[in-house]
């Protein structure tokens, strides 16, 4: 991801969510249909189940974001860790309406924004703390998926960032101006 100076957290928030969601679909995408529902032992998540339940949650912590808690009554998290959707392509479908729902809450916020409040569990927070919990968490289960993806693809993995024993030739990459990251 390229850097691009900003002072505004909601500018680089919206940033940070669309490199993880990058680097998420780019790790799904090195793997087979069979590999994103296959869970490594009883106590691990498939990608397809870590995917469900990172929708699960965007839609219950971004609908009616401001005005609702974070934690909808209506959420069965428990059941984002069974029965994951069949195919790659429903994958997707639940993959993009969670994100739809960060960028519909986010897209029309301010800056001003910032300081309100909402709830999440019946607990206040400011909706940048609100934001910046949320950042937490995705960034955490796309690193789950990249690691489940990165083990099934082994040798045949494709490096995301930068890659292993080539950190000299990304930083003369960078310097030459050919490549940016974040």
């Amino acid at each position: 991801m390229a850097l691009k100076f900003t002072t505004s957290h909601l500018e680089d928030s919206l940033a940070l969510f669309r490199y993880y969601k990058k680097m998420g679909e780019d790790a799904m995408a090195q793997v087979t249909d069979q590999e994103l529902c296959l869970a490594l032992d009883g106590e691990m998540n498939s990608i397809a189940q870590i995917v469900k339940h990172m929708a699960g949650n965007m839609r219950s912590r971004w609908t009616d974001f401001l005005t609702t808690d974070g934690e909808k009554p209506d959420r069965r998290r428990d059941s984002e860790f069974v029965e994951p959707p069949a195919t790659r392509a429903e994958l997707m479908r639940v993959w993009e309406a969670g994100w739809d729902c960060v960028w519909r809450a986010l897209g029309p916020l301010s800056e001003i924004d910032l300081g309100r409040t909402v709830t999440i569990r019946g607990e206040n927070h400011s909706v940048m703390q609100a934001i910046n919990r949320q950042m937490a968490h995705y960034p955490y289960h796309i690193g789950q998926v990249v690691m489940l993806a990165k083990h099934f693809r082994a040798g045949q993995w494709k490096s995301l960032t930068v890659p292993r024993n080539k950190s000299a030739e990304f930083n003369r990459k960078v310097a030459a101006g050919e490549k940016s990251q974040r």
